[in-house]
């Protein structure tokens, strides 16, 4: 049964990647570029490793090296192909559980490096690199899907490339290409984030402005927040889930010196789990939830994090997509909590869980390792419902790889929607895949977000969810 399972997973997988025909119609590729300071601290070469495991999810078009406020005057893309030969050792153990991994080959071929130049001092004519003209190209491919440029340095090389467009293109023709850009950024770690938003008013841009890190989303991946799980991110549950045992990606994966994998969220939301929407920041999802607004100006240079050769913060000129607060039952000390970190931290349980079977997945075959469960919905993703009337939402048809048993958990999102109360699915939503639901009084239409958990009872115990979006009318 297994051995069916995952030949129709290969299949399904193939048909994903077919450039034209009905495999692209069924789905398309992100495709992701990355940009990393690699060596300034070792969380760089960690989000590498976690990176690679789901990397036959996407179109990698570019690992660069960059500096960063961190490193201003080097670039190490050496260390970038050094993860790659870790990988070259177990792609082709990850290829017995779901296709796409790209051979180590190709990705080498993909990475390049930016000037070693910090910040704004690197932007202008003059200042192309290999790094810069492999962007302006990955732009001017006749592809109209976005592309996803997650930032876990400084974005000067982006800048670049984006100043190189403005500059030599006509005006139309380089606002399309605009247009097909979408950057997350760990916060500011040079001048060139801040001057893009800017000069680009129309450019897709998620950040936590400034340099102070205290107030940026991304610190929700492992930071010990309160009711956050701080088990699953500690250096014993690293050692023993990630790094020993865990063949040459895993002894690859460094110890953690000043928090793990800061940079990890900025493509956590780009995995296909059924929970995030790309393009939705405000749906939310294991790279946390952001909303589009104009934040106020707070100075970043301040504290402890203060800079003597930091440029000084300028208020934001347009809106963008930036911190939003969501408030969350601890599934730890059963305590709610507000925070824009909290977005993030939600997750923290299932999204280790879920790197953790990718680093089993490296070294063992299918019959060992788990798989996330197929989560289906009866009744599809879209209900519309008059106020007061009840429908049901149904996750009948859910299924799980290796015939693992499965629990089900519906429960409403109310900051991903417009209406902001309470809908209670209690108490019918715990371990019940069929739940009814009574809509809302409302005088104009409103949007609730449900979310289906499902987790399977494998080693370790992984979730998939969908999302249930519905609009309720006033009678």
């Amino acid at each position: 049964m297994k051995r069916i399972h995952l030949l129709l997973q290969l299949i399904i997988a193939f048909l994903l990647t077919l450039p034209t025909g009905v495999g692209a119609q069924i789905a398309k590729k992100i495709r992701v570029v990355v940009l990393t300071d690699i060596e300034a601290d070792p969380d760089d070469t960690e989000s590498m490793i976690r990176f690679l495991t789901y990397c036959n999810q996407w179109d990698v078009e570019g690992l660069i090296a960059v500096t960063s406020i961190h490193q201003k005057t080097r670039v190490a893309p050496e260390s970038i192909l050094k993860v790659l030969d870790a990988y070259n050792k177990v792609q082709s153990n990850l290829l017995k559980h779901e296709a796409g991994y790209p051979t180590a080959l190709a990705l080498k071929a993909k990475v390049k490096h930016g000037l070693a130049t910090y910040g704004m001092a690197g932007v202008g004519e003059g200042h192309d690199s290999e790094g810069s003209e492999l962007i302006v190209n990955a732009l001017k491919k006749p592809d109209t899907r976005p592309i996803w440029f997650v930032v876990w340095g400084g974005p000067n090389t982006l800048a670049q490339a984006l100043w190189k467009i403005k500059s030599t293109m006509p005006e139309a023709e380089a606002e399309k290409i605009y247009k097909k850009v979408r950057i997350y950024t760990i916060s500011d770690q040079d001048d060139s984030g801040p001057w893009i938003r800017k000069t680009f008013p129309s450019i897709f841009f998620i950040v936590t402005p400034g340099y102070n890190y205290t107030r940026a989303t991304w610190l929700g991946i492992s930071f010990g927040m309160p009711g956050s799980d701080k088990e699953v991110v500690s250096a014993e549950w690293l050692a023993r889930n990630i790094q020993q045992g865990h063949g040459p990606l895993g002894a690859a994966y460094p110890d953690v010196a000043y928090g793990m994998e800061g940079d990890t969220p900025s493509f956590l939301n780009l995995i296909s789990n059924g929970l995030s929407d790309p393009e939705h920041p405000d749906y939310g999802g294991w790279g946390g939830r952001y909303e589009f607004y104009l934040p106020p100006f707070e100075d970043s240079n301040v504290g402890a994090f203060r800079r003597e050769n930091w440029p000084q913060d300028q208020p934001e000129t347009r809106p963008i997509w930036t911190n939003a607060i969501d408030s969350v039952v601890s599934p730890i000390d059963k305590i709610a909590y507000a925070s824009n970190q909290a977005t993030i931290w939600r997750w923290r349980t299932d999204f280790q869980n879920d790197f953790a079977a990718r680093m089993l997945w490296t070294t063992k075959s299918y019959q060992e390792c788990n798989h996330p469960p197929v989560p289906r919905l009866a009744y599809g993703d879209r209900l519309s419902v008059k106020s007061g009337e009840q429908f049901h939402l149904s996750a009948a048809g859910t299924t799980d790889p290796d015939g693992d048993s499965m629990s089900y958990l519906w429960f409403q999102y109310p900051e991903a929607g417009t209406y902001k109360g309470h809908v209670s699915v209690a108490p019918y939503a715990s371990n019940l895949y069929d739940v009814p639901v009574t809509a809302p009084q409302v005088d104009s239409p409103v949007t609730i977000h449900f979310i289906l958990k499902v987790t399977d009872k494998g080693t370790p115990p992984l979730a998939r969810y969908k999302r249930v979006i519905v609009t309720v009318l006033p009678k």
